[in-house]
């Protein structure tokens, strides 16, 4: 028995390129391009416009690397033709950013100011002083250069200051009840 989600074919856009040699799989993009290596047990092949994976065995390993490594596959596809992007917020007084050569320096209520290199493969924009955008082709790589800069401030739950992305929601607190 496969798994569920690795018995799904991965649909390859116009313009990027393919390839499987032996367990290594490649993947050319207008964004960039990747590599992964496909686990042990689990084989993939190029059919027309699609990339599907089979489990040689019936391990619970296999299994579960044959749903993973589709996963993989189908995010490495989508990065190499439409690129990740992660966008987070500057909330609180005084707390800015600006562009530093590729780096971002941001102010953030410390005695000092603090700059952030972007990873290999990443890009940094700022649309403003409050927003800044994360860029790239590697899912993983984009979440964790966010998760980095989110950390110099997380967000506070009772004004609510800090950084955070875009989409997130924070619980707030009362404070301190009055007289």
């Amino acid at each position: 028995m496969a798994s569920h989600i690795g018995k799904l074919p991965v649909a390859i856009p116009a313009g990027v390129e393919v390839t499987f040699n032996g367990q290594n799989f490649s993947v050319k993009g207008p964004k960039g391009s990747d590599s992964y290596t496909l686990p042990e047990g689990i084989r993939g092949k190029v059919e027309g416009t699609e990339v599907l994976l089979t489990a040689v065995d019936d391990e619970r390993q296999t299994r579960s690397n044959h749903g993973l490594s589709r996963s993989i596959i189908a995010s490495m596809v989508k990065g190499v033709h439409e690129g990740f992007t992660k966008t987070l917020d500057i909330i609180g007084t005084g707390y800015r950013a600006q562009m530093k050569g590729k780096g971002i320096e941001f102010s953030l209520g410390y005695s000092h100011t603090i700059t952030v290199n972007p990873p290999e493969g990443i890009e940094y924009e700022l649309p403003n002083q409050n927003q800044v955008i994360v860029k790239g082709t590697d899912k993983q790589v984009v979440g964790q250069a966010a998760a980095n800069i989110r950390k110099l401030r997380a967000p506070e739950p009772y004004k609510g200051k800090g950084i955070k992305y875009t989409d997130e929601h924070i619980v707030r607190k009362a404070g301190k009840a009055g007289k």
